[in-house]
């Protein structure tokens, strides 16, 4: 959509009114297909929060976090004792430090559990490029302040991500800075940015299986690099078959820094399954947002190859919009318009609307919970391929209350992200959780896990581990064992809980 556009549909989201956190060149564009929305696929919560859910964050005890309507404001959704979230319960958490309310901000589940965010497009309201930040300790449930990193002014609507080993990445907007915060010191360490091609604004991050990083220029469209973080290098990933930024306006937006000429917007990317990445346009100059299909390359710094994917229909697009992806390997991505649309890896099948600029974030139970005034769970069809699921290798044959175990497998940390923004507003769920089902009851448990070995994606036959909490309250007896990576479990492993 137009930068003015966008700038009054954010600000309403900070002033609360909508109450949600957020808010060409050729190419030969695959054919669109159309359904109408199953009745099924689409369900309101029965529990509605008492003020409408914005950005949420899935913790590691199964738990939804979601930011509140004043923006400082926290909320959380447990799921029932079945382990559904139709039927959860809504409980207020901690507000943000004194002077913090952000919108569009730097954000990650980390590997210990602490959910992060630095910075903000908006603070109370205001357009200020903050770099402000906390850290959330979902145990003690509180948020404790953190400083920038040295020399950092201004972080704004930045892109980061979590890097394999746990450390959190992120890049200055308004250059091509980047820093890595140790979550155990909270210490941050400059990185190099060498090679980077244009600016950080405005452009996502999406993290590759061999742990390179993904992302599609916005001022430097319709180009694209992938950084290799034990180079600390950027390295060209080729141009995208169509632009998929949209053009900037040419406005200056003032700050307490100076000027800022937003280059534009683009979609979220997501990686599938099969290994490629699916990357969404904003609005083009005349016409629809366009889409392309990336192939990492075999060799680590080579481009790699882009193809065309489909067009949105009419003049819809996904400029700072939401996507997933599905436990079917399809990717739902969320139109401007608020448009559901599904990409199979050939075509789109509409899916349903729901309200322009919800949340999306894909739950353990492989729905996708969608944020906003009246929140929601999406329900596909399709089933995922056996091989995508996590495997147990070693875990114990019995456990204890408000004890902690080790448990060890393959595929802990699914094979994708799963979760995208256009650029700002990460909400990634590549970690494992663990749910625990009493085999006489029926009832379920989420055992909160935490220091998993790694972050990466897609880690195919390596082992990997991660610590589980079992909760206080759990019920005892035979009880069956899931690990849960992208909302697809293991097979069950019988367990007693004494």
């Amino acid at each position: 959509m137009l930068r003015w556009r966008h700038l009054l549909n954010k600000l309403y989201v900070a002033l609360g009114a909508l109450l949600l956190a957020a808010t060409g060149c050729g190419g030969s564009h695959g054919t669109i297909e159309t359904s109408p929305l199953p009745p099924q696929n689409l369900h309101s919560l029965v529990n509605q929060p008492p003020n409408a859910a914005g950005l949420g964050f899935l913790l590691t005890d199964g738990t939804v976090m979601f930011q509140g309507g004043s923006s400082s404001d926290w909320l959380k959704l447990t799921p029932d004792i079945s382990g559904g979230y139709l039927n959860g319960t809504w409980s207020q958490l901690a507000s943000l430090p004194a002077g913090y309310a952000p919108v569009d901000f730097a954000s990650a589940v980390l590997a210990d559990g602490r959910v992060v965010i630095t910075g903000g497009e908006y603070n109370f309201g205001s357009f200020v490029l903050t770099n402000q930040g906390a850290i959330y300790d979902p145990i003690a449930n509180t948020w404790t302040s953190l400083a920038p990193p040295t020399g950092w002014d201004y972080i704004g609507d930045s892109p980061s991500i979590v890097l394999p080993n746990g450390q959190f990445l992120i890049g200055r907007k308004l250059d091509t800075l980047m820093a890595e915060l140790d979550p155990g010191t909270l210490q941050w360490t400059p990185m190099a940015s060498t090679g980077k091609s244009d600016f950080n604004a405005e452009e996502g991050w999406t993290l590759l299986s061999d742990g390179s990083i993904l992302t599609i220029d916005v001022k430097n469209a319709p180009n694209s690099e992938r950084y290799i973080p034990s180079m600390q290098t950027w390295f060209t990933a080729g141009n995208t078959p169509a632009d998929l930024h949209s053009p900037g306006g040419g406005e200056c937006l003032t700050y307490a820094g100076g000027c800022y000429n937003p280059p534009g917007e683009i979609g979220p990317a997501i990686l599938r399954p099969d290994g490629t990445v699916f990357a969404t346009g904003s609005n083009s100059t005349a016409g629809p947002g366009h889409t392309a299909v990336y192939t990492p390359p075999t060799i680590p710094t080579d481009a790699g190859a882009w193809v065309a994917g489909p067009d949105f229909p009419g003049t819809d697009n996904a400029g700072d919009s939401f996507a997933v992806l599905l436990t079917s390997g399809n990717v739902l991505v969320e139109g401007v318009s608020g448009t559901l649309y599904e990409f199979d890896g050939k075509t789109f099948t509409t899916n349903g609307k729901v309200a322009s600029s919800s949340s999306l974030l894909l739950l353990p139970t492989g729905e996708v919970i969608v944020g906003g005034a009246t929140v929601q769970l999406y329900t596909s069809t399709g089933q995922p391929s056996s091989v995508w699921a996590p495997a147990l290798t070693a875990f114990p044959s019995s456990v204890v209350r408000g004890a902690t175990y080790t448990i060890s497998g393959t595929q802990f940390n699914g094979l994708s992200q799963a979760n995208a923004y256009g650029d700002e507003n990460e909400t990634a769920t590549n970690y494992p959780l663990v749910r625990i089902t009493n085999q006489s009851t029926g009832h379920v448990f989420y055992a909160r896990t935490h220091d998993h070995s790694t972050m990466a994606v897609a880690t195919g036959s390596a082992v990997v581990s991660t610590n589980f909490d079992v909760p206080s309250d759990i019920e005892t007896g035979l009880s069956s064992l899931e690990v849960v990576a992208n909302g697809i479990p293991s097979a069950s492993a019988s367990i007693t809980v004494n």
